[in-house]
């Protein structure tokens, strides 16, 4: 999002517009970084996104979890899930964004590419996938341990808490930042 802001009189008289995007956004200052960054990036999606797959073609194969760690799904779909949260609303809010910049300087990069945000949300909706197959295959005598209940559960309720802290204050970095 292009975001435009006033500043005082120029010489002539005229007030001056910068683009938040064009004047005060860094950039990478070599076309091969930038190249070999989207590269690695979208190269590390790719190999991340293939992973994931066999698990999920097993289940339906088999139509069975048997064997499948149910805690590890479940906190692996809290995790994706945070982190989602903070690729997305780093990336598409131009509100954090700017609340970023007046933090670390106008000078700095935004730390989230489009990658990331493709990655975390492909992990939290093939990981809910594989949740969803845990509920309609034969999964034996397997259940989600108390102990990772109590752990996904303490981990919302403790960002719940932090949502209440931050919303007086608007501090939408320092929420997103505890998703990392």
């Amino acid at each position: 999002m292009v975001q435009t802001l006033d500043f005082s009189l120029d010489t002539i008289g005229s007030v001056q517009k910068k683009n938040l995007e064009t004047d005060f956004m860094a950039s990478w200052n070599s076309i091969p970084l930038e190249i070999t960054y989207q590269v690695l990036g979208w190269t590390a999606f790719t190999s991340w996104t293939i992973g994931i797959y066999p698990q999920v073609i097993l289940n339906f194969r088999k139509k069975s979890v048997v064997g499948l760690s149910f805690d590890f799904v479940v906190l692996n779909l809290t995790k994706h899930s945070s982190y989602l949260i903070y690729n997305a609303s780093l990336y598409f809010s131009s509100t954090i964004q700017k609340q970023y910049y007046e933090k670390y300087g106008y000078g700095q990069m935004i730390p989230v590419a489009a990658n990331d945000v493709a990655f975390s949300t492909h992990a939290v909706l093939v990981t809910a996938i594989i949740l969803f197959q845990i509920l309609i295959y034969d999964r034996g005598s397997q259940k989600v341990s108390k102990v990772a209940i109590a752990i996904v559960c303490a981990v919302w309720l403790f960002a719940a808490v932090c949502f209440f802290i931050a919303l007086p204050s608007r501090s939408w970095l320092w929420l997103i930042s505890i998703f990392k």
